[in-house]
């Protein structure tokens, strides 16, 4: 039994579990996993939700200890296991434009292609609803944001592969596999950054047939 557990959505769908599945993964790190079936709003029982504080999915438990929310649980296992490899940059200026993007993906900005392009159609069933005037802007957002953090010439958003890539590729996504069109280079760049194999992992993963929540 490892010391540290990752307590996940059901189906495999959440973002947020994709972020701190690939960073523990990245980082070489062992860990139990617990599945939460938020259909049922079993992260509102209380022995999840006073472990938890926020009562929110994903969680990491470490020993004695529960945190909650991706960022947060990325920033822990960054400062708690120094002697694996980074998923942040190490570069201060590059840490800090990985964390301006890991929280605009998660902002307000993003909010309407979260809504219509549920993570969901990207692991089950597709859709080809057309996006609305408040979906539309924020996906050539998205794509003039991703454009610019392209715009240096490399292959990732800094000098070197970061756990924001993984959010900003799973972003994107959303778009792609709902059949969007997207400049070259940022679907080249998507495409890289999906064949990772500690993406690829979640990606394969075997679902279970799914129920909407």
């Amino acid at each position: 039994m490892s010391d540290l557990t990752l307590y996940r959505d059901e189906f495999w769908i959440s973002p947020y579990v994709f972020s701190c599945d690939v960073a523990l993964r990245e980082k070489g790190l062992a860990y139990d996993e617990v599945s939460v079936a938020l259909q049922r709003a079993e992260q509102r029982t209380e022995v999840f939700a006073s472990g938890s504080v926020t009562a929110r999915v994903p969680a990491l438990r470490h020993g004695d200890f529960v945190v909650a929310e991706s960022s947060a649980i990325v920033e822990y296992l960054e400062e708690a296991f120094p002697e694996t490899p980074r998923v942040l940059p190490t570069d201060v200026r590059e840490r800090a434009r990985a964390r301006q993007v890991m929280s605009w993906i998660r902002s307000d900005d993003t909010l309407p292609i979260r809504q219509e392009r549920s993570s969901a159609t990207m692991f089950y069933e597709r859709t080809d609803a057309v996006l609305s005037a408040d979906g539309a802007r924020a996906a050539t957002k998205l794509l003039e944001v991703t454009t610019r953090l392209l715009a240096h010439g490399g292959e990732h958003i800094g000098a070197r592969w970061s756990i924001a890539d993984a959010d900003l590729a799973f972003m994107l996504q959303r778009l792609i596999m709902n059949g969007a069109v997207v400049p070259e280079r940022v679907r080249a760049y998507v495409e890289r950054v999906w064949q990772r194999p500690t993406v690829q992992v979640f990606v394969q993963r075997e679902r279970p047939a799914y129920v909407a929540y």
